[in-house]
């Protein structure tokens, strides 16, 4: 990869040549570099397989121009170009960016770091950013032994090979996932920001199902971390676990359950339905569940979600956003009351002039200013990365929650009673309208009934769909686990360190038994 002084370096010479045309107002260049490795995980007992296979990797490298040209109507372009960082690529991003200009009433600046400092430094593991194919393949390994070895240990499984190893593989015991390792590199500066500010990030995620295919029994798991020294294992043991504890899964009944969710269930339900509300981008175009409810109760008492971007040891911790201003703390519902929201520098300064404001948020954002900083502007969207071909949009990065009072998995399974605990889910999203909160999402694994305070029977795979409101979840959680997951969804871009959240009254619909399958 291209050093950070590179990519420093052609960032400032980047913004001379655009700032020497005459008709160029302002100018900001970011430069990046990002490289993916991954190897795909597949065994099937039944079946020959290699284990681990497609161990590859991805690169790109480019750079984005934003411009705002001299004139009466301040037009404003983007252009980009790929695989290539030079003074041609320069000209040709300026070309794309003066060819698509726009005239955006709503545009006052390009982002300006004043006085702020960001905190982070030497945050990530240095040798991810030379990792060795062999580490890559390794890492893979160790998460395919890890679910192997519980497999091949678990009494339940023996027990229906009628004790006898050699017949494990009957069973149809198959493991699917991917090890993916991201570095990321990047380099800014503009107009506001003269002299670049630079920045390199990595992250190493896990990813696997495991299935016991004879009984339709399936478990999920996940690791998420940022070095060398992340056990791969705990992954495939975790899904290992849940396939086998899921075996002999059965139906339940349409109704209404007091729910525990487990933290991959939270994470699909905030990624999925919360998070995009907590967007001031949304609270401005009223397209949200919270919009104009700022400063008031929107969850239970004691109930807490927030963002950290510069959190140290965190997976998705940054030292700068891709608009170079700080990362940091924004604490999104403190005490159940909504009190911040996610914002870049754009959407920050547009609802600081819109005259409707207060409708919007509830209140005027002039006196909150701190609760709506730009913590995150980014230029994600693929899974990873941080790419020069679109401008900042806003993500979250290390996403929180938490409660003020936390508790043990089995208090809050006791506490229940008698009701489901929701370990994974898929297909969430809303209905009838994202502001309206309704949504619905299917049941796939790590799932139980609840039985006098008791994990019971497991509840079979894609038998049970989850039809409810994300308000009357977030008004009616009865419970929260001291203990948090970090956990990451298939191309999602910020990890949510998840616990364990138990659920009054949620509204669950038996599937068709022609659903009853373990895809």
């Amino acid at each position: 990869m291209r050093s950070l002084k590179e990519l420093s370096a052609a960032a400032a010479a980047g913004l001379k040549r655009v700032l020497a045309n005459p008709d160029v107002a302002e100018a900001e260049v970011f430069v990046s570099q990002n490289g993916t490795l991954l190897t795909r995980l597949n065994y099937t007992s039944h079946i020959p397989s290699n284990g681990v296979e497609e161990p590859k990797s991805t690169a790109n490298l480019g750079i984005g121009i934003r411009v705002v040209f001299k004139g009466d109507r301040r037009l404003s372009g983007f252009g980009s170009e790929s695989s290539d960082i030079s003074a041609d690529a320069v000209d040709e991003a300026l070309r794309k960016a003066r060819q698509g200009a726009v005239a955006d009433p709503d545009f006052i600046s390009l982002p300006d770091p004043a006085a702020s400092r960001p905190t982070l430094s030497s945050y990530h593991d240095e040798r991810l950013m030379n990792v060795a194919a062999g580490d890559l393949v390794d890492a893979g390994w160790k998460t395919v032994e890890g679910a192997l070895d519980v497999f091949e240990s678990s009494e339940e499984l023996l027990g229906l090979a009628g004790g006898d190893r050699s017949r494990l593989p009957g069973l149809g015991l198959i493991l699917g996932g991917d090890v993916t390792m991201l570095q990321e590199r990047m380099a800014i500066a503009s107009s506001r920001m003269p002299k670049p500010q630079s920045d390199e990030s990595t992250l190493v995620m896990s990813f696997i199902t495991a299935m016991v295919e004879a009984q339709s029994a399936k478990g999920g798991g996940c690791v998420v971390g940022t070095n060398l020294e992340t056990d791969f294992s705990l992954a495939g043991r975790q899904a290992a676990r849940g396939a086998i504890a899921s075996v002999g899964g059965k139906r339940v009944k349409t109704g209404q359950y007091d729910v525990v969710l487990g933290p991959q269930a939270v994470t699909d339900i905030f990624h999925n339905l919360i998070v995009p509300g907590l967007s001031l981008e949304l609270v401005y175009a009223g397209a949200t569940p919270f919009a104009g409810k700022f400063g008031q109760k929107v969850a239970v008492p004691g109930f807490n979600v927030y963002d950290d971007g510069a959190a140290p040891g965190l997976a998705a911790s940054k030292r700068i956003t891709c608009e170079g201003l700080p990362t940091g703390r924004t604490d999104l519902i403190k005490g159940g009351v909504l009190v911040g929201l996610l914002a870049n520098d754009y959407e920050h300064q547009r609802i600081l002039r819109d005259p409707n404001a207060r409708q919007k948020l509830g209140v005027d954002p002039r006196e909150h200013i701190a609760a709506l900083a730009p913590r995150n502007g980014f230029r994600f969207g693929r899974g990873g990365g941080r790419h020069f071909d679109s401008p900042p949009g806003v993500s979250a990065t290390n996403l929180v929650i938490e409660s003020d009072s936390g508790e043990s998995s089995a208090d809050l399974i006791r506490k229940v009673r008698n009701g489901l605990y929701i370990g994974r889910i898929w297909y969430t999203y809303p209905v009838n309208g994202f502001s309206t909160g309704d949504f619905t999402c299917t049941v796939i694994g790590d799932s139980f009934v609840i039985r006098d305070g008791k994990l019971a029977e497991p509840i079979r795979p894609n038998t049970v769909r989850i039809n409810h409101n994300t308000h009357k979840v977030l008004n009616n959680v009865l419970g929260v686990t001291e203990s948090r997951q970090g956990t990451v969804l298939w191309a999602a871009d910020q990890i949510v360190y998840a616990p364990e959240v138990a659920v009054r009254g949620v509204s669950v619909s038996e599937i068709a038994g022609y659903m009853d399958a373990t895809s």
